[in-house]
């Protein structure tokens, strides 16, 4: 049966320059724009606005579409509201004064700044991660990675857990049509009571357990016999081009100068 999880692959075939360019240079670009990032003052809205910019224009040479690099960044911004705690334990000029449950909670000015710009920069972390993923095959990524000298050990386990994420994927799904298919009623929404489901779904969750780690032992045991010894071997990459050469000074330089803007305010 084959795989049909083609949503947990990021990657867009085009002939954009962002496509043509180094899978390293990519890599490499993409960590110091996001290092960048993080590492803006709070409140410096000119040098988030540049980076904004910046991320806009890379967005538009991928051609990967603005409104699906935007839809794929919205992630970050649940996870970001973990971060809403700052805006009423940061101290500054109280904005909003409320009591709640017996304790007065004070919303001030450099705790929403504060958390403005922690949103700000994950939004747009997670934008430059997306176009990398995008425009980028993923044993490409994983061949950077190696060439940037990442710990072989650490590229393994990401390309392992890359590639086997898909066959449990689709071992979850059989799993839920079998459920379905034992429970009378379409997509085993009835057959029993909660108590019963939620004992039949932790039953499927171990047996998961189990087939995956048989599985892994099945397939550690076949790639050691075909001469595994802890590093999958690719083809040597190509050279760098002049071109991606010039990008990535050319990137280099407009991030230290978004950074040197950052520091004025």
């Amino acid at each position: 049966m084959g795989l049909r999880i083609h949503a947990l692959d990021a990657y867009r075939s085009g002939d954009s320059l962002v496509h043509r360019l180094d899978a390293r240079v990519k890599l490499v670009l993409a960590v110091l724009f996001i290092a960048t990032a993080a590492l803006t003052p709070d409140g410096a809205w000119p040098a988030y606005a540049l980076l904004a910019a910046l991320a806009l224009g890379v967005i538009l040479l991928s051609r990967l579409g603005v409104g699906f690099v935007y839809r794929r960044s919205a992630v970050a911004l649940p996870f970001a509201l973990a971060a809403v705690t700052v805006m009423f334990s940061t101290p500054g000029q109280p904005l909003l004064v409320a009591r709640i449950l017996g304790w007065d909670v004070t919303l001030s000015d450099a705790g929403l700044v504060r958390f403005v710009s922690i949103v700000l920069k994950s939004w747009l972390s997670v934008q430059m991660a997306v176009v990398l993923t995008a425009s980028t095959p993923f044993p490409g990524l994983l061949q950077a990675m190696r060439s940037l000298c990442l710990p072989k050990v650490l590229v393994a386990i990401v390309g392992f857990a890359y590639r086997y994420i898909f066959v449990i994927a689709d071992e979850v799904m059989r799993m839920m049509r079998a459920r379905a298919a034992r429970s009378g009623s379409r997509e085993g929404r009835g057959g029993g009571s909660v108590f019963w489901r939620a004992r039949v779904t932790g039953g499927m969750a171990g047996n998961l357990f189990l087939r995956s780690i048989a599985r892994s032992e099945r397939i550690y045991e076949a790639m050691v016999a075909r001469g595994y010894d802890g590093e999958v071997r690719v083809l040597r990459p190509p050279s760098l081009q002049l071109g991606d050469v010039l990008v990535a000074l050319l990137f280099v330089l407009v991030l230290g100068a978004v950074q040197a803007l950052a520091q004025l305010f």
